[in-house]
């Protein structure tokens, strides 16, 4: 198994990276950080974080010659599981309307949107909150139960057109989406690499599943 974290300039690499060699384990699978493309093409899973404003981490990943038509053969053609991660999973989404309006790749029935909390909540959600499970037998969350905590730092969120799509939700004075997903790809708006032995739980679950 080769596991590929996406270098396009954006996101945790480094504490990502640690921490899926730290769920993996001594007889783990390879972790790479690599912004080749073919490396994408050859890997057995892929993973996307992200961090900033959804445009510059779109444009990111398109300044790297080949990567978009790599992520969509693997991922959409041939089924590679994949995991996004903060703006690594609202870039599965169809656009943002963050700062204007920009194409996501279109794989999950969506639109990013800003939070926008009821009760006069600080923006940008951050910190630990409580996960709510709502597609409870999903591999990816084997283990993990409604109320269990995840680290989250975002303005904008995933608003999925199909209930189906949502896997875990927060709330946030509303309800937001924390985990989305369909066929072989899952995206978490929180930071496993950031949420402890949760976090951990869900990258071996990752690595692990079979859809």
């Amino acid at each position: 198994m080769s596991v590929v974290i996406v270098d396009y300039g954006s996101g945790n690499l480094r504490s990502a990276a640690k921490a899926f060699e730290r769920a993996a384990g001594t007889a783990g699978p390879e972790i790479r950080v690599s912004d080749d493309a073919e490396d994408v093409v050859r890997a057995t899973r892929i993973v996307l974080p992200g961090v900033g404003a959804f445009a510059d981490c779109k444009r990111g990943i398109e300044a790297l010659p080949g990567m978009l038509d790599a992520l969509q053969e693997a991922v959409i053609d041939r089924r590679v599981p994949f995991l996004g991660i903060c703006v690594g999973m609202q870039l599965m989404a169809r656009f943002s309307y963050e700062n204007g309006r920009h194409d996501g790749f279109g794989w999950i029935d969506g639109d990013v949107v800003a939070v926008a909390p009821a009760n006069g909540l600080k923006v940008p959600h951050m910190g630990w909150n409580d996960l709510a499970v709502a597609a409870p037998g999903h591999a990816v969350l084997a283990g993990l139960e409604s109320g269990t905590h995840a680290y989250f730092v975002h303005g904008y969120h995933l608003r999925c057109a199909e209930p189906a799509d949502v896997i875990a939700t927060v709330a946030y004075g509303e309800t937001l989406s924390a985990v989305v997903g369909r066929d072989n790809m899952i995206g978490t708006q929180f930071h496993p690499e950031k949420s402890q032995q949760a976090g951990l739980r869900l990258i071996a679950n990752f690595l692990a599943w079979q859809p």
